[in-house]
């Protein structure tokens, strides 16, 4: 299966999605890019996604591994989708406060 979403990491914090446009659109039509924020800063966590409308683009986009961008030098892969897990937080069944006895 041939894919067409890159995970682009170890960007500047500073980068923005314009930054990222400029280096891939080089390599074919992009369809999406995303930096992935931070919820509670707003802040970028230092990696994104790039998907290109044809697969064969994104093959070719993977030349950008170790490019530097902001002073950083990217890391580019092929995305891959997570797998169970999911929600992270606390595993234990303690929900915090106190506990009530009777």
């Amino acid at each position: 299966m041939q894919q067409n979403k890159l995970f682009v990491g170890n960007l500047a914090f500073s980068s923005s999605e314009q930054d990222l446009e400029a280096v891939f659109g080089q390599y074919g039509e992009l369809q999406e890019v995303k930096i992935i924020m931070d919820r509670e800063t707003g802040r970028s966590r230092g990696f994104g996604f790039v998907s290109f409308v044809n697969p064969s683009d994104a093959e070719a986009a993977l030349a950008a591994n170790g490019q530097d961008v902001g002073g950083r030098d990217l890391r580019v892969n092929f995305a891959t989708e997570r797998t169970g897990g999911g929600g992270g937080g606390r595993r234990d069944n303690n929900r915090g406060g106190f506990e009530r006895r009777y």
